[in-house]
């Protein structure tokens, strides 16, 4: 299961960053909600239906924090 998410962080990482990035205008911030944002989607990745991108399913991870 660790490489797996270790692909999907690798996948995906830089473009919540960005996405953060757009939205706080503030690196560190951005980095820290990027981590963050991670560890919330290894805690819940039970939780992922499929019925979305893994790409939607980590923004509305970011959106509700």
């Amino acid at each position: 299961m660790q490489k797996c998410f270790h692909e999907l962080y690798e996948t995906y990482s830089n473009s919540i960053y960005r996405y953060l990035l757009v939205l706080t205008h503030d690196k560190d911030i951005s980095e820290e909600i990027t981590q963050e944002t991670f560890y919330q989607a290894f805690k819940n990745i039970k939780s992922f239906q499929g019925k979305c991108s893994i790409y939607t399913w980590l923004c509305t991870i970011v959106k509700n924090r």
